[in-house]
């Protein structure tokens, strides 16, 4: 496996690589869910990159970027085990050479759910993904499902820019209790991962959105949105406070009527 932290370096190479190339890119902190898309890419390409940078563009609030997890080497030693072929591991300097004045912004979906609360947030999302796709020029990037709209906003920003990438959208991986598998979860206290184990069987046991909404609340968690958007009822709960209050999001599959749904091109 070879690793990179020169862009330059990546860039001048980049033109060798032979075969098919897949990619998924991360901020580190990997779990058994980012495995599943290394895993995927390695099983459909001939060539798998792999990269972990921690987009500050992204986060709203420096308190949540100071505390996100960083497990780099073990990081790296899993992409090994998963068959990745190449690690980029640029620095803020390197991705954001302007100063992140160029912004890519999205003016519809991006500023529902996660937007509503977390403004700014999918301006980074999308800026440093087409960075980063442009930087890999894959045939396939994976994505995990948990972030729905992520994924719906990332498809759909290739699609309009004409980007030769097939945007691949991979199932939810979940712990035995159902709890999405996350790199927020290792910030939860003993109290907070037991609640958050509630999390899925509540937003999916549910008749409609506001029940949902009601037995998460009654459940102890601090509701940011329950909405079914699609056949997907996507939720985001806080859970703990202070120094403690970790995000959770989710979404589950739903039966809708199809002259019902929202966004009729939302996988």
């Amino acid at each position: 496996m070879n690793i990179v932290h020169c862009l330059s370096e990546w860039q001048a190479l980049r033109p060798s690589l032979g075969g098919s190339v897949g990619f998924v890119p991360t901020m580190g902190a990997l779990h058994e869910g980012h495995l599943s898309l290394l895993r995927a890419s390695a099983e459909n390409n001939d060539v798998t990159v792999l990269s972990i940078y921690v987009n500050a563009t992204q986060f709203n609030d420096p308190a949540d970027l100071a505390k996100y997890p960083s497990t780099l080497e073990a990081d790296l030693a899993a992409a090994k085990a998963a068959g990745v072929d190449w690690v980029l591991l640029p620095d803020y300097s390197q991705i954001y050479a302007d100063g992140y004045r160029y912004q890519l912004t999205e003016e519809s979906f991006s500023q529902q759910l996660c937007g509503t609360d977390r403004p700014g947030h999918f301006t980074g999302v999308l800026t440093v993904v087409m960075k980063l796709l442009n930087l890999v020029s894959p045939d396939r990037a994976y994505f995990g499902l948990k972030d729905f709209q992520q994924f719906t906003l990332i498809k759909d920003m290739c699609r309009t820019f004409f980007m030769p990438v097939e945007i691949v959208g991979c199932e939810i991986v979940r712990e035995r209790d159902g709890l999405a598998m996350s790199s927020r979860n290792q910030l939860l206290t003993d109290q907070g991962r037991q609640l958050a184990g509630r999390f899925n069987q509540l937003l999916a046991n549910a008749v409609d959105d506001e029940h949902a909404r009601q037995g998460l609340c009654a459940a102890g968690m601090q509701v940011a949105y329950v909405e079914t958007v699609g056949a997907r009822r996507c939720g985001a709960v806080v859970i703990g406070e202070g120094d403690e209050a970790v995000r959770l999001i989710d979404n589950v599959p739903v039966d809708v009527a199809e002259d019902s749904l929202p966004l009729q091109d939302i996988a």
